[in-house]
């Protein structure tokens, strides 16, 4: 329902023709009249009748909150992950918002999502990036960030400034203005009843069993057009964990019902492809890795894992260069997947990631027509629903990533991968955890089952962070492993545990 808003002169012209035309000259009839207008606009209209008025109907126009529902501690400090939501109440955009939150003294920023962040002495700053300076009229926006501070801290207070006009933080940390409604029907994907899903098949291999993927609408299938799930792992950077990237490790794997595993190479970062390591040992590496699947009958994802580089055009020359010879190398192997640009982040927008893969995707095409090409999306591969509105068009079988960490990504990323679906994007969830972004802190098992419950209701491919025995809560082994292949169930870790019991269903 449309909210009319009223001006007092208009709301007095309406009263005195209302009086005029019924005749009525009676006071009491005048009152009885005027309670009735007043009722009627408290629902309908929003009346500036003085500035206490003005004040409240600002304070609905836009409503932050701030919650955090996970914390820990790490080398003294305390550390907390808070996620906020900034909501539109009105029927109008909103543009260009700040958020100024007061912290302790010598707070320190682990990570952050969707926003600017900067801090200066005891004040926390927040503002836009490219693709979230406007808030939908009625709609809303989330962010978030982990933050470590010496004492326990909880924000009591802060300020949204948006319009030129100031809106206090509606709802501490750990609170909500709105109950959460549970769901009480599941959701069913329309078309999931009219497709045909490849039956599980322990028989042979899953690569004897299935043969070359490709992409159908929304989905991978398989060489029979039925319907195609991958249950993967991911590596830790082989440039760091180059042991585990072994056949007796990805056996183990298999054993467990893993059907392919993701070779995640970093470009930047220390050792990086790109930034100090060696170019042609992890190229060897790599290859190690492939062969290793290609014997066990596994899909292997060649990933070129950009992080700290941000935007994918920063080594474009090189992806280039180096997916001209490992799609030359690989051409004829049916089981590998190229993944072009790992997390674009930074502010890097759809635009700039669809331009570089438009450039890469056509060097792998010249050798390798047909293979699965995997496009990371902006944000740390989250918003696959701007890149359904602008596809890479003239290309078959590309497919496009989407990311998450249970704990600090919920409902606001599973509609966006419910959107990009809704509009025909074909998704891949080719890393995720249950864990925060960090890799680190608390696990969240409610919110897993839930991504669990969406990944297979789309039959979506999943790949779960990370195959090494790194002393940090994604890691799949424990920190006392020390054996890098011929795992067994008490190998695992918590994590671990949970996507060996998803892997095996």
């Amino acid at each position: 329902m449309k909210i009319h808003k009223f001006s007092i002169k208009n709301t007095i012209l309406l009263l005195c023709l209302i009086g005029l035309l019924t005749g009525c000259g009676k006071q009491e009839e005048q009152q009885e009249k005027q309670t009735a207008a007043d009722t009627q606009a408290e629902t309908t209209a929003v009346e500036p009748a003085s500035e206490e008025t003005q004040e409240q109907a600002s304070s609905e126009e836009f409503v932050f909150t701030l919650t955090s529902n996970n914390s820990w501690e790490n080398n003294g400090m305390k550390c907390a992950q808070f996620d906020g939501i900034i909501k539109n109440q009105t029927e109008s955009a909103g543009s260009d918002w700040k958020i100024t939150l007061p912290v302790p003294e010598g707070a320190k920023l682990e990570s952050s999502w969707n926003g600017t962040y900067a801090i200066e002495g005891t004040t926390l700053t927040i503002t836009p990036v490219d693709y979230n300076k406007e808030i939908p009229a009625g709609g809303e926006i989330t962010l978030g960030f982990i933050m470590d501070t010496s004492e326990a801290f909880t924000p009591e207070s802060g300020t949204l400034t948006i319009g030129g006009k100031d809106y206090a933080l509606g709802g501490g940390a750990g609170n909500s203005t709105e109950e959460k409604q549970e769901e009480t029907e599941e959701e069913i994907n329309p078309d999931a009843e009219q497709k045909e899903v490849a039956a599980k098949d322990t028989s042979g291999t899953p690569v004897a069993n299935h043969g070359a993927l490709s992409v159908k609408g929304t989905d991978i299938v398989d060489k029979d057009g039925k319907v195609f799930q991958l249950k993967g792992v991911s590596t830790h950077g082989i440039n760091w964990f180059p042991d585990y990237v072994n056949e007796e490790a990805f056996s183990s794997l298999a054993g467990f019902g893993v059907n392919a595993i993701r070779l995640a190479m970093y470009t930047a970062d220390n050792s990086g492809y790109c930034s100090g390591g060696n170019p042609e040992q992890l190229e060897a590496l790599l290859d190690t890795g492939v062969n290793a699947c290609t014997n066990l009958g596994l899909y292997a994802i060649v990933d070129w894992h950009i992080l700290s580089d941000n935007d994918p055009t920063q080594y474009q020359e090189q992806a280039k260069t180096f997916f001209e010879k490992v799609s030359k190398k690989y051409a004829d192997n049916d089981n590998v997947i190229y993944e072009i640009c790992n997390e674009p982040n930074g502010g890097t927008t759809w635009e700039t990631v669809k331009a570089y893969a438009e450039k890469i995707i056509p060097i792998i095409r010249k050798n390798d027509k047909d293979a699965l090409i995997i496009v990371g999306t902006p944000n740390w591969s989250q918003d696959v629903d701007i890149a359904a509105d602008n596809q890479i068009t003239g290309q078959s079988n590309i497919i496009y990533a989407a990311h998450f960490y249970a704990s600090t990504h919920k409902d606001d990323i599973r509609n966006k991968v419910k959107t990009a679906r809704d509009k025909g994007l074909p998704v891949i969830i080719s890393e995720c955890s249950i864990c925060e972004a960090s890799g680190n802190g608390s696990i969240n098992y409610d919110e897993a089952d839930k991504w669990m419950d969406l990944i297979n209701e789309y039959h979506l491919s999943y790949f779960a962070w990370n195959l090494s025995n790194k002393d940090e809560q994604s890691s799949l082994l424990k920190p006392s492993v020390t054996k890098t292949g011929g795992f067994s169930k008490e190998d695992f870790s918590e994590t671990g545990t949970w996507f060996l019991t998803q892997f095996s269903q």
